[in-house]
């Protein structure tokens, strides 16, 4: 599908989704006939996901072996896996700064006064094996069937690091042919992508109707100035990243910006990064980024660059405390961000992670766990918000990275590259040139 078409199919189907969830809402007899009713719209939304999920694992096994295969250079994954560690650190400092700044000037918990609750009374969240020791030894696989079955990213990446280094080495001995079958793994997985994205607008149609169906109109009104404020927060933060982006991709920031749209409209509608990736990867491909580089850097960044999430973060633990009168001192909260900056990191293949990680967060600090329920219902809304960031943010970092190794293409040549980087990007190159 051409990508302005489909871009444009996924706006349609978004506010169509609010309508009909709108209706569904208003018509429902009660709570339990809108959840039964949404129940329905989420059906198609988990068959949509879960086809996004069967092609991550081998789409990312694939771009990143290839990648790091290609790659005569050894000393050049060290320096790439550095770069992308210094800007996902600098981001997430940024983006946790920014949130305990805003969340101190807005103050949207500060009139709540609500009593401190039973400590007994917890939000429900499994938060006990959320440990930095049981992070790091999960991020080594114990069997890589395992970690593509589960899509563990995390895991996926340090097998495909191990394989592709074993690969660099029997290539340069002049055995082509494992190298040539990845290679071919990694097209075919792309023209895979594209008949998967062809059932976005509809996946996108059914997650918002049966957000508004079980919720309705009216929780936007109820939490507007909270969802508001922490729009604000993400604009800001995009600003901030793109300008950065700026002092380095120069003007071609703006094409870049323009690329992402699509995998970031998708990202926000349905609150998935993993529905997001593949478009990201053919966007950056677009753009000029090769394979090596994306397929390297993008994997990473979905476990370590998480923007919006760990801004969220920040800015609902300060907002639980503010709503029971708990004051935070400045000692304490500079101690907030060193915290979020490690625990946030264990957050690639935890169900629902920038709530747990909220929520493993809370009692560190002595504040009452049961406060995430003030935001737990509301939590698709701030959800949409921090996983589109988290896309661009990755995004931006790819680029920016591929710029410093002089792996971008220039202006004049990107057709050109679009059509050999993937199959799903030479359709719609060839459908440009038709339409012109």
């Amino acid at each position: 599908m051409n990508t302005k078409k489909l871009t444009r199919y996924i706006g349609i189907a978004m506010v169509l989704g609010v309508l009909v969830g709108y209706l569904c809402n208003k018509t429902a007899q009660d709570a339990k006939h809108a959840a039964d009713i949404a129940s329905y719209f989420s059906l198609i939304t988990d068959i949509f996901l879960r086809m996004i999920k069967m092609i991550i694992a081998p789409l990312v096994f694939a771009t990143l072996v290839s990648g790091l295969a290609s790659m005569s250079d050894a000393n050049a994954v060290g320096r790439i896996g550095l770069r992308a560690m210094v800007w996902f650190i600098s981001a997430s400092a940024i983006s946790l700064l920014l949130g305990l700044m805003l969340v101190n000037i807005f103050q949207p918990g500060a009139h709540m006064n609500l009593a401190i609750p039973d400590a007994g009374i917890t939000s429900g969240l499994k938060t006990g094996d959320f440990t930095l020791k049981a992070f790091i030894a999960h991020v080594f696989p114990k069997s890589i069937a395992e970690a593509m079955a589960n899509n563990e990213i995390l895991q996926i990446l340090v097998f495909s690091l191990f394989f592709g280094a074993a690969l660099s080495f029997i290539r340069s001995k002049g055995h082509n042919t494992i190298y040539n079958m990845i290679d071919e793994l990694a097209k075919i997985m792309f023209r895979v992508t594209d008949y998967v994205m062809r059932f976005a607008p509809l996946g996108v149609f059914a997650a918002m109707a049966a957000a508004i169906t079980t919720e309705g109109l009216g929780v936007l009104v109820s939490y507007g100035k909270l969802i508001g404020e922490f729009y604000l927060g993400l604009a800001l933060l995009w600003a901030i990243l793109f300008g950065v982006g700026y002092l380095f991709l120069g003007k071609s920031t703006r094409r870049l910006g323009g690329l992402i749209k699509e995998p970031t409209l998708l990202a926000f509608s349905t609150a998935s990064s993993e529905s997001a990736y593949p478009k990201t990867i053919e966007a950056l491909e677009r753009f000029g980024v090769s394979k090596r580089i994306s397929g390297f850097v993008l994997p990473l960044g979905y476990s370590f660059n998480l923007d919006g999430s760990m801004m969220y973060q920040s800015f609902a633990v300060l907002f639980i405390a503010q709503a029971y009168n708990i004051e935070m001192s400045f000692s304490q909260q500079l101690t907030l961000l060193l915290v979020l900056m490690v625990t946030s990191k264990g957050m690639a293949g935890v169900a629902r992670a920038s709530l747990v990680v909220v929520a493993a967060t809370l009692p560190m600090f002595h504040l009452p766990e049961a406060g995430l329920l003030l935001i737990m219902g509301i939590d698709q809304f701030f959800d949409m918000g921090r996983t589109a960031t988290n896309v661009v943010g990755n995004s931006l970092a790819t680029a920016v990275i591929a710029k410093l190794e002089g792996d971008q293409g220039d202006q004049n040549n990107q057709d050109e590259q679009a059509a050999v980087a993937s199959p799903a990007a030479q359709m719609n190159v060839a459908e440009a040139r038709d339409n012109a």
